[in-house]
């Protein structure tokens, strides 16, 4: 049965779905992002988002959405496709690498093309004052794209630079409810009309699809990733990125596909309920996510350490809070330098808080909670 849903403005003239189909982790074979992206479209998803720098994604996509139209009769007119490039190069090597997507996607054009990973200053500035200026440039002249966006990992001044510029008409975010610091970024994008896309909110959000046990108590009576779609879907969110890799994924998606903007009485009681069940894990210890104790003079990124010690303890996501910290200082541009373990117990950042927290002794205990060896990035 194919579910019929309602789209939402998307940035400029682009109406998609609320939830978007991410195709990275659909990339082991044909036949298996086939079978994903016809499923997709059966529970009203028409979005999908990939990027040269995602191994065969863009092949995969091209050849399943060929088969889907010749076996499904699903038309490629039908879906909206955002592809990605990363802020580097020359104009010559965007420009080639740019048409080798179209050939790869069997497209003439695409809908969305996202600036990947704008997590540097100079990224912004290769945008707005370099190649990638006389790309974007080129690329809307010619009529090969009918909007730019840009996704982000980096800091928040240098998100809502980017916000600001006025060369975007989306963004992609890292928007979850157990990390609420970019929501305000979210809130301001809607308000210059930008699509908004949260990124990952299942397994970026806190790998929400296994949760503990402490969040399957407090959550009850709904599942803690239903929970944190609609916490998004309440702030306006344009849409959520799924991550899908088998049938089961799309279960909640379903469910929520056509979901209003407002939360429900019980909805709001289970999420307080999750916050009430962490503050007494976490007692007086709880991260408030201020931001104040920065800038730490050893350049710790103290509230992400905080906040991933908050997520262990007070919602029992240890093995995600592990996977995260143990990739700081593995991931480049793409996530923190530092951990926990450059503390020089300074001290500079206690009487900034306003929690009155012992941060070097929170930062010791957090480094021995989770430090280990770290696990491969499924893309570098």
């Amino acid at each position: 049965m194919i579910i019929h849903s309602k789209k939402r403005s998307f940035g400029k003239d682009c109406n998609i779905s609320l939830f978007t189909l991410g195709t990275m982790r659909a990339t082991e074979n044909l036949d298996k992002m086939y079978k994903i992206i016809k499923i997709a479209y059966q529970t009203g998803i028409n979005h999908l988002e990939t990027a040269a720098s995602y191994g065969n994604a863009e092949i995969m996509i091209g050849e399943a959405l060929k088969k889907l139209e010749t076996s499904d009769n699903i038309l490629r007119k039908e879906w909206i496709i955002t592809t990605k490039v990363l802020p580097k190069g020359d104009f010559n090597y965007l420009k080639n690498n740019f048409e080798n997507s179209l050939k790869n996607l069997k497209l003439n054009k695409v809908n969305n093309l996202a600036i990947h990973g704008i997590n540097l200053e100079e990224h912004l500035d290769w945008v707005l004052n370099g190649e990638g200026k006389n790309f974007l440039k080129w690329l809307i002249k010619e009529g090969l794209v009918d909007q730019v966006g840009f996704s982000s990992h980096g800091s928040y001044s240098l998100i809502q630079k980017a916000i600001n510029c006025d060369v975007f008409s989306f963004c992609n975010l890292h928007l979850h409810f157990l990390d609420q610091s970019k929501i305000s970024l979210a809130e301001l994008a809607l308000k210059k009309n930008m699509g908004v896309l949260a990124i990952s909110p299942a397994d970026k959000g806190g790998r929400l699809y296994s949760p503990s046990d402490i969040l399957l108590k407090a959550s009850a009576p709904y599942h803690p990733l239903e929970l944190a779609y609609r916490f998004l879907i309440s702030k306006g969110i344009t849409t959520l990125s799924l991550g899908a890799t088998k049938l089961e994924d799309f279960n909640i998606a379903k469910k929520l596909i056509n979901s209003s903007q407002k939360l429900t009485f019980s909805e709001i009681s289970a999420l307080e309920n999750i916050e009430k069940l962490a503050n007494e894990e976490l007692k007086s210890t709880k991260c408030e996510q201020c931001r104040s104790c920065l800038p730490c003079p050893s350049e710790i990124p103290i509230p992400e350490i905080l906040r991933l010690r908050n997520i262990s303890l007070g919602y029992g996501q240890l093995e995600f809070a592990k996977e995260r910290y143990n990739l700081i200082g593995r991931a480049g541009h793409w996530w923190e330098e530092r951990n926990a373990s450059y503390c020089l117990e300074c001290n500079e950042c206690v009487p900034r808080c306003p929690c009155k927290l012992n941060i070097p002794d929170l930062l010791k205990h957090t480094h021995n909670l989770l430090v280990e060896n770290p696990k491969k990035r499924l893309w570098s």
